[in-house]
């Protein structure tokens, strides 16, 4: 950026090249030099949930798997990922848990106080233009994908809302890991003006699809129905993936059987101590544990 002699600011500001807009792409250049000097980038976390939702005569259902992963391992069987939006209003999200427990908590809290200051229900629209706005905001780098569903003075709504802002608005939604599979389910049986009974069913048989088609989908399957009246949770609808074998008499392992280093468990001396040295755990009482730590250094 160039000053001119004048002293006025907007007159002396005269932008560079590179901030004139359009794209730069020297990072490119940069990153692959940096790789070839053996830098390893680090990648982007995979995520995995399967989450549909579908519209029938009178009310919407929404489904999700209860698969929580962190890379390859899972991380929680029996998350929640159907969100609270408003009393008529709810969502499944898909992606970062923390980026959907947060942006829904938001826009639930907002809701509240727009009921509170208009006396009126919270409209399905509302929500997601509010949902929109915050995502298009951070141009994707908030990692929630969501399906919004809920029954308002319009009737039954439902949408999907992607990382980025965009959204449809459809009969039935898939997204996450799993959405191909469970898309599948509702290309091939859905129909218009189901009943209540015949959306759930097809709902967890989509969950289901994600469940045994997707790695990064598991678990149970979880629904919630939302009619005019009423809302229904249902919780751990479905337990396709109960454990078979379960040892009636526990497991006991003797203190001891797990050699501890100062890579795995750092202790109040650890930083004292060798990389891979071995700590001794010993029971009892401080007096007894005080007098076998002088008896081994004696030996």
């Amino acid at each position: 950026m160039a000053l001119l002699a004048s002293g006025n600011v907007s007159a002396a500001y005269i932008p560079d090249r590179d901030e004139r807009g359009g794209f730069n792409f020297d990072n490119v250049a940069r990153n692959e030099m940096m790789s070839q000097n053996g830098l390893k980038f680090k990648a982007a976390m995979k995520t995995g949930t399967t989450i549909t939702g579908v519209c029938f005569k009178g009310g919407v259902v929404l489904g999700a798997d209860t698969r929580s992963t962190n890379g390859e391992t899972v991380a929680d069987k029996n998350c929640e990922k159907i969100h609270y939006i408003a009393p008529n209003i709810y969502c499944c999200g898909a992606g970062t848990a923390a980026d959907t427990e947060a942006v829904t908590g938001m826009i639930a809290s907002a809701l509240e106080l727009h009921r509170l200051a208009t006396k009126r229900k919270s409209r399905v629209v509302t929500a997601l233009t509010m949902l929109k706005s915050h995502l298009f905001k951070y141009q994707g780098h908030v990692g929630a994908a969501l399906v919004l569903g809920g029954v308002d003075i319009n009737g039954p709504h439902l949408f999907s809302v992607h990382p980025h802002g965009s959204s449809d608005s459809l009969p039935f939604a898939t997204m996450g890991s799993g959405s191909l599979a469970a898309m599948a389910v509702f290309e091939a049986d859905f129909k218009e003006d189901m009943t209540e009974e015949e959306a759930k069913e097809i709902v967890a048989r989509s969950i289901r699809a994600g469940i045994f088609n997707d790695l990064g989908s598991g678990s149970n399957v979880d629904l919630c129905v939302i009619t005019a009246d009423k809302v229904d949770y249902l919780r751990n609808y479905e337990c396709p993936n109960e454990r078979t074998y379960v040892r009636s008499k526990g497991y006991d392992f003797p203190p001891g059987t797990a050699v501890l280093n100062r890579r795995n468990f750092m202790t109040a001396t650890a930083a004292t101590l060798p990389v891979n040295q071995v700590v001794d755990i010993i029971d009892g009482a401080p007096e007894d544990v005080a007098a076998a730590g002088d008896a081994m250094q004696t030996d």
